[in-house]
């Protein structure tokens, strides 16, 4: 009950600034150059904060201005080691957090707040109404008010969601060709470093690796251990090493499914496993933010995506060669092994003789 008065309570107060933001404002061209300073926005997840980062690399090549980033606890380290990115700092839930931004926007001198959500998120349109920023700027949604600019959000269920958000760029005046664009992210030195070596010692003959990754942070679509088990017996049919990944929750399927120490070591740190990613040659994956870190280097994906009760565009790797199989349930669990084996066999094949 408790919950829902504050709910109550919180959409009164957002609905009481959007009347009086409303009032007020209205559209401003600007002009931007190597001394503005932008406020990006981006809560949530590692996968929300990935696709972020083509836009966020053209803001600042193409402008030369200091770029900001506001991120989740769960996401802030996509940002960290990005030559785009001046400064990241991680949001801290309630009317604190919001001054917390408040005085980082003053310290920082900041012109301009961008709120990179697909969707209207109330705690965002919160610190975009009392950021006191004279630029705001977001994706045409419902509560546009709040903002000084808006552009027309691309269908979703035809436009991949870091197109989306590429549309952004016409608020700062720059062009941007979305055939070029691609993830940025930076894995750590030591990271790298470490991923070479066991990818090295597994992998000594630099056959073809194939990375599989069985983790996607719920259990809806994990896939199974009997269907990953089949896949590996399928695959010692080639020419070809595997390695799976895994998050340490997860480590005790992995080696249920492997037996034969073919694990990468699962690590809390996520610069770990996107280093040992982008070391194979081929990656099959379920819906999650790795496949994001496969495309940096257009490794091919193949994937098992769960899209229940939703018209969206899957997220897949943008600009890389991919398939995949769907299903329309709300887990993965009836996707069947021969599913899969129809549409990845010609994937893998055609991928080695490439």
């Amino acid at each position: 009950m408790l919950k829902k008065i504050e709910i109550f309570f919180r959409r009164m107060f957002l609905n009481t600034l959007l009347l009086f933001y409303g009032k007020s404002i209205s559209n401003n061209f600007n002009t931007f150059d190597s001394d503005s300073s932008i406020l990006f926005i981006r809560l949530n997840r590692i996968g929300d904060a990935l696709v972020t980062t083509p836009l966020l690399y053209e803001v600042k090549n193409q402008l030369g201005c200091k770029v900001y980033v506001l991120a989740d606890r769960k996401n802030y380290f996509i940002y960290d080691n990005n030559p785009s990115i001046d400064e990241t700092i991680i949001f801290n839930k309630g009317l604190s957090g919001i001054f917390n931004v408040r005085r980082f926007i003053k310290k920082k001198n900041i012109n301009t707040i961008v709120d990179l959500h697909d969707d209207v998120s109330t705690t965002v349109s919160f610190i975009i109404v009392l950021s006191g920023v004279k630029n705001r700027f977001s994706l045409k949604k419902s509560n546009e008010k709040i903002y000084t600019n808006t552009i027309k959000r691309l269908d979703s269920s035809s436009n991949h969601v870091i197109e989306r958000l590429l549309e952004l760029s016409k608020l700062f005046n720059i062009n941007v060709n979305s055939s070029d664009a691609s993830i940025r992210y930076y894995p750590k030195q030591d990271s790298t470093e470490k991923a070479n070596r066991w990818i090295s010692k597994l992998n000594p003959a630099n056959k073809f690796l194939l990375g599989i990754n069985i983790s996607a942070g719920s259990d809806a679509r994990f896939w199974g251990v009997i269907n990953y088990t089949r896949l590996i017996t399928l695959l010692k049919e080639y020419n070809i090493v595997y390695v799976i990944f895994s998050t340490p929750e997860d480590y005790d399927l992995a080696k249920k499914i492997d037996t034969e120490n073919f694990i990468y070591p699962p690590s809390e740190d996520f610069s770990d496993i996107a280093a040992a990613i982008l070391e194979v040659n081929m990656l099959f994956a379920p819906d999650t933010s790795v496949i994001h870190i496969a495309s940096i280097k257009k490794i091919p994906v193949f994937g098992v995506y769960v899209k229940y009760n939703t018209n969206d565009m899957i997220w897949s790797p943008y600009n890389t060669k991919f398939d995949c199989v769907i299903t329309e349930e709300p887990t993965l669990k009836n996707v069947t092994f021969d599913e899969v084996k129809k549409k990845f066999i010609p994937f893998l094949e055609q991928t080695l003789n490439v």
